[in-house]
């Protein structure tokens, strides 16, 4: 009897241990609230949220250097963060990718690409990858939009840039743009979810 009262004590632990890791892996959900974290940027120096006293949010977008989605929406970051760092939602950017399986994403790699590109954003290294699990990332890239509620960080949208990865010049729904420009005119953005297409992230 005591055997399976214990056996059935632990099949119970071993579910409710399956069922939290399953639901704590999958990421953040419209509505959630996002933790800060403290990465090591481009420069050398540590970056947080919290160091972004006036931000009213921020475009944090997991991308990364080979990945030649990443590569075809570079250009479209670095607007992105020209057009609305000024008005409260400045872009940072976060390489997920584990540099010894995923090769040319290591720091000083992404020093140069930053460099040559004219990155006008901070470049965060998640070494370790403690923090795209958090977020839910999966793909690069893969946006999360965040807007400031009092003390917190609340995601409004999560997935793609827009709806087309190989040509900008045949956008015909700019998902992030539309998200930050409704939250700025006080709105909760019409599409708020989308999938997010490009590159697996490299564990």
């Amino acid at each position: 009897m005591k055997t399976l009262k214990l056996s059935l004590v632990l099949i119970a632990f071993a579910t409710i241990t399956a069922f939290t890791l399953k639901n704590t892996s999958e990421g953040y959900k419209i509505g959630d609230t996002a933790t800060d974290f403290s990465l090591k940027n481009i420069d050398n120096k540590m970056v947080s949220l919290a160091d972004y006293d006036n931000a009213k949010g921020f475009i944090v977008i997991f991308t990364c250097n080979h990945c030649p989605y990443s590569v075809a929406y570079e250009d479209r970051i670095i607007d992105l963060d020209k057009k609305y760092k000024s008005k409260g939602y400045p872009v940072i950017a976060i390489n997920p990718n584990n540099p010894a399986i995923s090769k040319g994403d290591d720091f000083v790699s992404m020093q140069q690409r930053a460099k040559d590109k004219g990155f006008t954003f901070p470049y965060l290294f998640d070494d370790g990858q403690k923090i795209f699990p958090q977020y839910g990332a999966t793909r690069t890239p893969h946006v999360f939009l965040l807007k400031k509620e009092n003390n917190d960080l609340k995601v409004a949208y999560i997935g793609a840039i827009d709806n087309n990865s190989h040509d900008a010049t045949a956008v015909t729904e700019k998902y992030v743009e539309n998200a930050v420009d409704a939250l700025l005119e006080g709105k909760k953005p019409a599409i708020d979810y989308t999938k997010a297409i490009g590159c697996s992230i490299k564990k």
